[in-house]
């Protein structure tokens, strides 16, 4: 049986822009997508949206409902009362373009500053085993859909516009720890999670891990291990003294070769 919902969306450019009401059918079994798609078919036809394939896997359709990031096609319309006003919104971490849609350039630059996979070179093609414990755990981050929903809701960036340039956010950290965790990777990220990312900046609240469509638990298993592999190398008694031993030179008579440890 089909009813009428009350929506609330939003409607403007990077300038400016509005919530407007409509009212709109929905019948047995939709979601909020299928609500906006009909909206566009019968009042509000130039009204922008994102969408691919409307089965919770591209992470396209990230908006905010009632002040929630969700993906639209994956927020049922029975998980609402039928008099409910639906408040929808673009999310609110990235640039408005138009309506629903946001510039999130800023998640593409990121990536692009994170080090690639660097597996030793000697290793050849199909000679490199791992234990499954090591291939669970980095298939678990690979279910990222990149959604976005974890930057947009991250408080840190969220709320602190100048933090972006040195806070990469819980998607990127969680690639970075992805990397060094894999057994394959040469390459130590510590340094360049603590100073070039910003690991420092996230205090662990796990509101990253709460509306991740993927249900991967970003928190517990990326950045705070990744929190101890930093903190253990910078603050170990023994790691410390282990490292200014290592840089010492051979002999007083040669020097120390920089970056060498």
């Amino acid at each position: 049986m089909g009813y009428l919902a009350k929506l609330r969306v939003w409607r403007g450019d990077a300038g400016n822009g509005e919530l407007k009401d409509y009212k709109v059918e929905v019948n047995e079994g939709e979601v909020v997508l299928d609500v906006l798609h009909r909206l566009q078919a019968t009042q509000a036809s130039d009204l922008a949206l994102r969408w691919n394939c409307k089965a919770g896997k591209c992470g396209s359709c990230s908006m905010e409902i009632n002040g929630m990031p969700r993906l639209g096609c994956m927020t049922r319309m029975n998980t609402f009362a039928e008099d409910e006003t639906l408040t929808i919104t673009p999310m609110r971490t990235f640039p408005v373009i138009r309506d629903l849609v946001t510039d999130v350039s800023f998640n593409y630059a990121k990536a692009r500053e994170i080090p690639s996979f660097s597996p030793d070179p000697s290793i050849k093609p199909g000679e490199f085993r791992m234990q499954q414990e090591d291939v669970n755990r980095s298939q678990e981050f690979r279910k990222c859909i990149e959604c976005y929903l974890c930057q947009n809701t991250c408080h840190v960036i969220r709320d602190h516009e100048e933090n972006k340039e040195a806070f990469a956010g819980p998607r990127f950290l969680m690639r970075i720890a992805e990397l060094e965790m894999h057994p394959a990777d040469e390459a130590d990220r510590r340094d360049i999670a603590q100073d070039d990312f910003g690991l420092g900046y996230c205090n662990i609240t796990k509101c990253c891990t709460e509306v991740c469509p993927e249900h991967i638990k970003i928190t517990d298993n990326a950045l705070i291990p990744m929190k101890e592999r930093v903190a253990g190398r910078k603050y170990d008694p023994l790691v410390w003294l282990g490292s200014k031993i290592s840089r010492r030179p051979a002999d007083k008579g040669t020097p120390a070769v920089p970056g060498k440890r």
